[in-house]
């Protein structure tokens, strides 16, 4: 039971990155539209003090926004498409049609008994309005829920097919079949019940937000400890898309999550000041300084014949981490083989969280120096106080270095460059080469996911590939099968995490790649 709970739950983050993966983007169009219309910056730009450049500016950010207040049908039909197993396309579809069932439901039932409210602002009700559909305030939380229903009644019924007459309400027109009166009862049952799960959310966030920066620890802390399992997503998630993050009301629209909040303030110039609830998007302190400091330490505690090596893989795990907030390369890297460094940076993760927020740092940097810059510097000092935020990075750079090498050296622990055999766990690409022509253990026709393949126990151990933004998932029949040495050795793998018959094997950003060879060399056609 609990490794079935386990394995939802991974199927579960595994989707969420459809729909989270293409916010941040709206977040960026949104932050160079601000620049645009920066009235400061065209001070000093001159190009930028016209009506053409201004207007362009104002459609970038303002068109954009419109997607951080539709977030419920976003989740509806990306989770819906993320977690589909075939037929994505049609899921997608059959979510955005669910989710207009879902609305039209709600109203209806509301006003037949009298629930609607009729006020002329709905703040503080309880209600609001989705794409101009007046319902209870469910926030992203609906899109959730609808679209893990859809993804749950298309996988079980999108290939039934009937004969006869009844061949046309077969495959994916039977699963809208089905969905609708359980949308239409659905909405009936959370009509009742909603309300009091709004008021368990507001009780919650209050909580946390009481606890003040014991809650901001703890929250920095569980968000980097759950990286081993790769849901770490199910942490930060609600915080930034639900109430659960802060509710504000911004130009007579309300956004609810603390990234929605950010995006609705950068748009926004008469805001002066950044909500305190953007504390929980400023993740990426320890991602562009932190880890660098433990690589550093890591460095220097290598033995002398191995730092060569582990510069080679620490100089691009290390600016992996700084440009795009992928930290899986570095962390893997000490993750296992010293347990006690990974609670530590769990611990100095949070620490740096409690600190910026007493500090009333407002600046975030969610997937590194990228973001970082794009996001904060069009808003000027005082609006998000980004050099105190970079300060403390720095703090946080020499503390990670400190304690690193200390435990390091006091515990001895066997972090990469520190074995007595002279092999690191970790390999470059031109390692691998080296070692394959060296060994001439495979033939040059091998390729890479021939490699993958052996190391899971053969094709036919084989029963299901996926991927996420960082990690290969892999299903495999028989666990005891799969070779970690060589997945971990011999694939140019970061790390390799076997929880049953779910197995992660981290790439980093270069996973897409990795995947597609994966499918070509299985011959898996993708889904459509």
């Amino acid at each position: 039971m609990k490794e079935k709970i386990f394995n939802q739950l991974q199927s579960f983050s595994k989707g969420m990155f459809t729909p989270v993966l293409i916010l941040p983007i709206a977040g960026i169009i949104i932050a160079f539209g601000n620049i645009l219309t920066n009235a400061k910056l065209a001070e000093y730009l001159p190009f930028l003090n016209n009506e053409l450049v201004f207007g362009l500016g104002k459609m970038l950010s303002g068109s954009l926004v419109s997607i951080l207040t539709n977030l419920g049908i976003i989740f509806c039909v990306g989770l819906a498409l993320g977690l589909a197993k075939k037929k994505k396309a049609e899921a997608g579809f059959t979510a955005m049609l669910v989710f207009l069932v879902f609305l039209n439901a709600m109203n209806i039932f509301l006003t037949l008994t009298g629930k609607i409210v009729t006020a002329e602002s709905l703040s503080g009700t309880g209600q609001t309005t989705v794409l101009g559909i007046q319902v209870l305030d469910m926030g992203v939380f609906l899109g959730i829920i609808l679209g893990c229903i859809v993804a749950y009644v298309h996988n079980r019924f999108c290939e039934k097919e009937f004969n006869g007459a009844m061949q046309i309400y077969g495959g994916t027109r039977l699963v809208f079949i089905i969905l609708i009166p359980v949308t239409v009862v659905l909405a009936i049952i959370l009509s009742y019940v909603w309300p009091s799960i709004q008021n368990m959310i507001s009780s919650l966030g209050e909580f946390i937000t009481s606890s003040g920066n014991v809650g901001v620890f703890t929250y920095g802390m569980l968000e980097r400890l759950l990286i081993p399992t790769g849901l770490h997503h199910l942490i930060y998630t609600p915080f930034l898309y639900s109430s659960l993050g802060g509710v504000a009301e911004i130009g007579g629209q309300v956004f609810e999550g603390a990234r929605n909040i950010y995006f609705a303030e950068m748009a926004d110039p008469t805001i002066l000041q950044l909500s305190q609830s953007v504390i929980w998007d400023a993740r990426g302190l320890s991602k562009m300084f932190g880890l660098i400091g433990a690589c550093l330490a890591m460095y220097h505690t290598a033995l002398p014949q191995n730092k060569t090596k582990i510069k080679a893989i620490l100089i691009p795990a290390a600016v992996t981490s700084i440009l795009a907030g992928v930290t899986e390369p570095i962390e893997f890297s000490f993750m296992f083989v010293a347990p006690i460094l990974f609670v530590m940076h769990a611990v100095l993760n949070g620490l740096g969280m409690v600190v910026l927020n007493i500090l009333g740092v407002r600046a975030i940097g969610p997937n590194g120096l990228i973001d970082f810059l794009l996001y904060n510097l069009p808003l000027g000092i005082a609006k998000t106080g980004w050099p105190m935020y970079v300060l403390v990075g720095l703090c946080q750079f020499v503390v990670y270095y400190i304690v690193f090498r200390m435990l390091i050296t006091k515990l001895k622990l066997k972090t990469p460059g520190r074995e007595t055999d002279g092999n690191t766990k970790l390999y470059t690409k031109k390692d691998l080469k080296e070692k394959n022509n060296t060994n001439n253990k495979y033939s040059k026709e091998d390729s890479l996911s021939h490699v993958i393949v052996e190391g899971l126990g053969g094709k036919a151990n084989i029963a299901k590939v996926d991927n996420c933004y960082t990690r290969l998932r892999i299903t495999v029949k028989d666990p005891s099968k799969v070779n970690e040495a060589l997945l971990k050795n011999e694939t140019s793998a970061n790390g390799v995490v076997i929880k049953g018959e779910n197995i992660q094997i981290v790439y980093g950003l270069k996973v897409n790649g990795v995947r597609k060879d994966l499918d070509e060399y299985l011959g898996i056609v993708a889904n459509q």
